[in-house]
């Protein structure tokens, strides 16, 4: 129901305070009075502002359709479009009606993968398009952003949830395959840091996305208390040579990860796969986390450095000892958790709320299959461990 009116009462409501209660009740008004039309323009709050930015999008897109052109500076561009809340901040190519046709490739842009939340607004191709020439994409890169956004919108997921929570999550996209290497995506040193086009701009085309379809601008539907680096790019392949397992997956394909941004594992000291594997394991926990809240959602991605990944499988490890091992070790005392953090907030099993011993040792993750281990980066005694946002499921898709 796309034309359904909506009013929006901002997260989190539990342990507010009266005069933020009040304050979420005023603006609840205020949009109640603009659904209804009897609010001023000028006066109009962000949902308001939010239909109007839709109107001019489609408005913008038909003028574009016209057989015009006029010369504009490219400072002028970002200028117009940061003012219009249609970038990310940074500078943008000026998607024009040849740069987007050349992305579609000959693609049907009418075509819609869904509704974005939270303002549900329709991933046309044309839209995916248009960001996509914004971020700097080549046409090359326009199928994993297509597939990237179909994972999105798989309820598994929960974009919903990805988009407005107050967590720092961002979706971390996992190109695998061949694709991954004929396009340029990156899995080696810095994979997560700049210098790499195809890195850089898939992610940051996602992003722009969310942001533009999608709808959820900082502090107005994307609640994130403070944000983070990653919801401006979040993007790596596997470095698949300096593996010692292979590939986690071998076709062409994108992995969806609600992550948070990466948490280092640093152990230049270890020696031995169960060294290593327990440095990863405590990183992986702490009573701030997300991991473990929902159990039955919560994921967690191991990313090992090839070095790190090299001594563990020396020792013998596979990938799924490795799986095993991380789950066995990533646990906190049920008596630590009780300190704070998400305490109350759990979504546990009736066998753990059972459990009364403060010393017994809580999962982070139902199951084994709940920690995916890749290899990526370069030189070096570091690895990372991602922990999800623990209301999102990681979700695969085939490269068209």
């Amino acid at each position: 129901m796309t034309g359904l009116p909506l009013l929006v009462v901002q997260h989190p409501l539990g342990g507010e305070q009266p005069e933020s209660v009040v304050r979420r009740a005023h603006q609840a008004v205020e949009q109640l009075l603009a659904l209804l039309g009897t609010a001023p323009a000028e006066d109009a709050p962000a949902h308001r502002r939010d239909t109007q930015a839709e109107h001019a999008l489609t408005h913008a897109a038909a003028v574009s359709r016209e057989s015009r052109s006029i010369e504009v500076d490219p400072e002028d561009v970002l200028a117009e479009f940061a003012a219009r809340e249609w970038c990310d901040g940074l500078p943008v190519i000026a998607p024009t009606e040849a740069r987007v046709s050349e992305m579609l490739g000959g693609r049907d842009g009418a075509r819609s993968l869904g509704a974005m939340p939270p303002l549900w607004r329709q991933a046309t191709l044309e839209k995916l398009a248009v960001n996509a020439v914004m971020a700097g994409c080549e046409p090359a890169y326009f199928p994993v952003v297509v597939a990237a956004v179909e994972a999105m919108l798989d309820p598994s997921f929960n974009c919903y949830g990805v988009q407005a929570t107050t967590h720092p999550v961002a979706p971390l996209v996992i190109v695998h395959g061949p694709r991954a290497r004929a396009i340029g995506v990156h899995g080696g040193s810095g994979c997560l840091g700049p210098g790499f086009r195809a890195n850089a701009t898939i992610g940051r085309a996602i992003r722009l996305i969310m942001l533009n379809v999608g709808g959820a601008w900082p502090g107005r539907h994307d609640m994130a208390t403070q944000g983070s680096p990653s919801k401006f790019s979040y993007c790596l392949a596997e470095n698949v040579e300096a593996s010692p397992w292979g590939p986690w997956r071998e076709d062409d394909s994108v992995t969806v990860f609600g992550g948070e941004p990466p948490h280092n594992v640093n152990d230049h000291v270890s020696t031995t796969a169960s060294g290593i594997l327990t440095t990863v394991a405590k990183t992986a926990v702490a009573p701030g986390s997300n991991v473990g809240w929902i159990l039955s959602q919560s994921q967690l991605l191991v990313v090992l450095g090839p070095e790190h990944a090299a001594t563990i499988a020396g020792d013998g490890l596979s990938r799924a000892d490795v799986q095993r091992f991380v789950y066995e070790h990533a646990r906190l005392p049920l008596s630590t958790l009780k300190l704070g953090g998400m305490w109350g907030m759990h979504d546990w099993p009736a066998w753990m709320h059972a459990v009364r011993d403060g010393h017994a040792l809580m999962p982070a993750v139902a199951s084994t299959d709940d920690i995916f281990v890749i290899v990526a980066g370069g030189h070096g005694k570091h690895s990372a461990v991602i922990p999800n946002c623990a209301f999102s499921r990681a979700v695969t898709m085939t490269i068209d």
